[in-house]
């Protein structure tokens, strides 16, 4: 299956929906950051959310963030993604290890620990709208339902799922997000509930090879659904030269001549890629010349 955000709605637009399939987003970003399965899983996980959520964004330039801080060994989260299933992100400790809740089961909650969840979206205003709430179970999902509960008033289901191989590579990730709309009839929500209580875990239905339309159509059963946009995934870092160097003139002259005058050069790491960016003295010095 190629990565893919399908978006729909069901019972005449009561209520809608996100399915997404991440395998490859969330490989690459192992592959990027070295992770170990559980901050593999963590990661994966956010950056699943972070495009479904990303993709109810209106303009082209809005950007939403998610931030998890813990006080588990894994530390944090940092996902950013936009309206086009475009996602990147890291985690504070990518080399964390510690024993699965049982066979199968990796411990994220225990990864992260006890923290906050917070969500910024930057959507061309001036300052950017933000929510934050603590952590009630530290497995992302939980943790997002209560978000759009508490922050945005807007009941929801969250599902979210990274299966890690035997050999560290992934084999499968995705997830769903389900809400209702204002005044939704009794009726519907009933048939929603029965339909989630009977949902076995994500990575169990993409093993069973389901597809997200198949999995739209057991979220939705007997609800109409109707697919709306579909939507590639892929791990996507805007970072480039340009703007690590307009990085570098806005720390000051002061800062860029002790740079010259201690390290004649510098070395700039960008946290979501991994790519570094270097700089030799003369380069340095030319840039001096635009600082303030």
């Amino acid at each position: 299956m190629k990565d893919e955000l399908i978006r729909a709605i069901g019972a005449n637009g009561a209520v809608r929906v996100f399915v997404a399939y991440s395998k490859e987003m969330v490989q690459q970003a192992r592959t990027l950051h070295h992770t170990s399965p559980v901050a593999t899983a963590a990661l994966g996980r956010l950056l699943t959310a972070g495009c479904m959520m990303g993709s109810t964004l209106k303009g082209e330039k809005d950007l939403i963030t998610l931030q998890i801080r813990g006080d588990g060994p894994l530390q944090g989260i940092v996902v950013t993604a936009d309206q086009k299933g475009r996602a990147k992100g890291y985690v504070f400790q990518p080399n964390v290890d510690i024993p699965s809740k049982y066979p199968g089961k990796l411990d994220v909650s225990g990864a992260i620990g006890k923290g906050s969840l917070r969500i910024i979206k930057d959507i061309g205003m001036k300052e950017p709208y933000s929510g934050e709430i603590a952590l009630i179970s530290g497995e992302i999902a939980e943790d997002l339902t209560y978000y759009f509960a508490q922050s945005e008033q807007t009941p929801s289901a969250v599902g979210l799922g990274v299966l890690v191989d035997r050999d560290t590579s992934v084999k499968h990730a995705g997830g769903f997000i389900v809400q209702l709309m204002p005044d939704t009839e009794e009726e519907v929500i009933a048939q929603l509930e029965k339909n989630i209580a009977q949902m076995p875990y994500v990575t169990d239905l993409y093993d069973m090879e389901k597809t997200p339309e198949q999995i739209l159509a057991m979220l939705l059963k007997g609800l109409e659904p109707k697919i709306t946009d579909r939507i590639p995934l892929s791990f996507y870092c805007n970072c480039t030269r340009e703007r690590v160097e307009k990085a570098l003139i806005s720390i000051g002259k002061e800062e860029l001549q002790k740079i010259i005058a201690e390290d004649k050069q510098a070395t700039l790491h960008c946290h979501f890629c991994a790519k570094e960016y270097h700089f030799e003295e003369k380069e340095l010095i030319e840039l001096l010349k635009n600082a303030l």
